[in-house]
């Protein structure tokens, strides 16, 4: 049984060493021929070590968790209260539809230049810029999920007299939980997906930056250490979701 057990856990690291390994054999193979553009993993792991060790690492992943947590934060209490409202009024959904299609394809990289000339470098720009692109999501997935709520617990909760606010905490959020999850964990992906972009693109903080000051180094072995940490932050940040959901989901008596 223990074995059993211990296969199932080891199963899925299987093709992430395989592909580890592969990697390593290139690389080095490319530098016995005279390239430096790769480095192996192994001399990745001695920069991070170096990186975590003088405390650039840790510098830089706070300022990019923190923006990207503080954005997501922004984009995700209007886009759930939005979703709540036009998923519960069909009026205000038609309403906003064209208003909605027009602006939620703008790609939030392409707002870089606009955010620089409004906010300047710094925090408030990859903030705004988070908060965009999360705010789509979670306004569309929130708004779907509410209106697939079946009919009659609404026409319940009318019958009951209950007020609004009532009937979004005690119906409408318990019945969406599995769905608010889904879209909350995408707004992460998207959080910190954008919360990178902009600091390769235009910030001169966090993990971003720092993978470009690697490359303009010609430090391969640097960079592919940030490559691979910021992998291991949003795996990281991905399975605190599903523990954080399963906890709620328990709480509100609601299947996880």
């Amino acid at each position: 049984m223990t074995e059993n057990r211990l296969f199932r856990w080891l199963r899925p690291w299987v093709f992430p060493v395989v592909l580890v390994g592969a990697f390593e054999w290139y690389a080095r193979r490319a530098a016995a021929l005279g390239s430096d553009a790769l480095a192996p993993p192994s001399a990745a792991a001695k920069a991070f070590v170096g990186a975590a060790m003088d405390g650039s690492l840790w510098q830089a992943t706070g300022f990019t968790l923190g923006t990207a947590a503080l954005g997501l934060l922004l984009g995700a209490v209007l886009g759930i209260a939005l979703g709540l409202a036009l998923g519960l009024s069909r009026r205000a959904a038609q309403l906003g539809s064209v208003s909605i299609e027009v602006l939620r394809p703008v790609p939030s990289v392409a707002l870089i230049p606009l955010a620089m000339l409004t906010f300047g470098f710094g925090v408030r720009m990859e903030l705004a810029i988070v908060a965009f692109a999360t705010f789509w999501p979670l306004l569309v997935l929130v708004q779907s999920a509410v209106q697939q709520i079946e009919p009659r617990l609404l026409e319940v909760s009318r019958m009951l007299g209950l007020s609004a606010r009532e009937r979004a905490f005690k119906i409408v959020l318990p019945a969406i939980v599995p769905r608010l999850f889904v879209a909350l964990r995408l707004g992460v992906a998207v959080a910190l997906v954008v919360a990178v972009t902009v600091e390769i693109a235009a910030n001169p903080n966090g993990m971003g930056y720092a993978m470009m000051i690697a490359q303009q180094s010609f430090d391969p072995a640097l960079m592919l250490a940030w490559l691979g940490w910021i992998g291991v932050v949003g795996f990281a940040v991905n399975a605190g979701m599903l523990l954080l959901q399963r906890v709620v989901s328990r709480r509100m008596g609601v299947p996880s």
